[in-house]
């Protein structure tokens, strides 16, 4: 080969490098601005009493039961206390804090309904009917302020609803819809878990004992062999369901609990790449999609590598192709826009690494 060849050969690479590098700059870009107008449109979503208003719900099958609409709310006043700490974390998510920058006003606003949904007799922060999901969601919300101001009056209410998660714990070692409730499940645990370890890590008391019971459960809910070899269960039986967003719940439960390097841990991600097509193109625009990705793209941002290299491009292109004209993401089964923006905006926003309770 020429030296004039070499030089050929050369350029070509740096012109074929060069190329790429523009590409993932513009992918970069587009995700950017694709979270940036998800935060506008919460902002314009957002009640005058600081609350996001969308359906309060059950899970019923493949369907979602409503049991109080975003309407009765605006007729009755708040909102749904787990979506808005959500739409607060996604703000969080994308480095904007209360009192400052763009979005001071709506932070500070949503965390003081938070605040005022947390009872002050027992702990338990509800609103029109909401469960132990958005307990936990509203704690975990509470934990991740409270790590980056450090206010005071957040202390309190904060060490109250993580009070109410310990002492609701069953003798199963895990938690359901319900506070004391008897049986359990692993899609409240996963919430719970979270939410203590957030607080955990912000100085809060969380006994040792809870976590360690909690292990036990999700480890007795993983699937050891046979077809569905790495998945979770919903609930730790011989006949159960399991799925991918059970999965994703299962991994980031153990990540939350302490346990990272784990054979549980190891077979659940294979799970979760051998189903990823699958959730995107059975459950497109319904809450098991925002729920399971909302756990995977943490699993797999803190398992790193190869995992987070297969993953992160799947889910983040199939949400840039299905953000609305208005900023939106389209739940038809769920609590509705409110939620799939903000779980949405989560997901594309994990490698920003803003959140503590997100880090590797």
């Amino acid at each position: 080969m020429t030296r004039k060849s070499i030089g050929g050969l050369v350029a070509a690479i740096a012109a074929v490098a060069a190329l790429e590098v523009g590409a993932q700059r513009e992918v970069v870009e587009r995700t950017e601005r694709a979270a940036q107008r998800g935060l506008d449109y919460l902002r314009d979503a957002q009640a005058a009493d600081g609350s996001w208003r969308a359906d309060v719900g059950f899970k019923l099958n493949e369907r979602y039961e409503t049991t109080a609409t975003a309407l009765d709310q605006a007729r009755a006043g708040g909102g749904h206390v787990g979506v808005t700490s959500l739409a607060v974390i996604a703000f969080l998510a994308g480095g904007h804090v209360p009192g400052r920058g763009p979005y001071g006003d709506e932070l500070e606003r949503g965390v003081r309904y938070v605040l005022r949904c947390v009872d002050s007799e027992d702990g338990y922060a509800t609103s029109h009917g909401t469960r132990m999901y958005s307990h936990a969601f509203a704690t975990l919300c509470l934990a991740e302020i409270y790590g980056m101001t450090r206010e005071a009056h957040l202390r309190g209410k904060l060490q109250d609803a993580v009070d109410l998660v310990v002492k609701s714990q069953n003798k199963a070692g895990s938690w359901r819809y319900l506070p004391f409730a008897t049986d359990s499940d692993m899609s409240i645990t996963v919430c719970q878990v979270q939410a203590l370890r957030a607080a955990r890590n912000v100085g809060l008391r969380v006994p040792r004992t809870t976590i360690e019971r909690a292990i036990r459960y999700i480890k007795d809910s993983a699937i050891r062999e046979g077809p569905e070899k790495g998945a979770f269960k919903y609930q730790p039986k011989a006949i159960t369901r399991s799925s991918f967003p059970l999965t994703a719940a299962g991994i980031t439960a153990l990540y939350g609990a302490g346990v990272y390097s784990d054979e549980h841990v190891a077979r659940g991600l294979a799970y979760l790449r051998r189903n990823l097509e699958f959730v995107g193109r059975t459950y497109r625009n319904h809450y098991f999609y925002y729920y399971g990705h909302y756990y995977a793209v943490q699993a797999m941002f803190i398992a790193g590598g190869e995992h987070w290299e297969h993953y992160y491009p799947h889910v983040r292109d199939e949400l840039l192709d299905r953000q609305r004209a208005d900023g939106s993401w389209p739940n038809d089964v769920g609590p509705g826009p409110v939620f799939g923006t903000a779980t949405a905006c989560i997901i594309l926003q994990i490698p920003l690494r803003y959140l503590p309770i997100f880090q590797r």
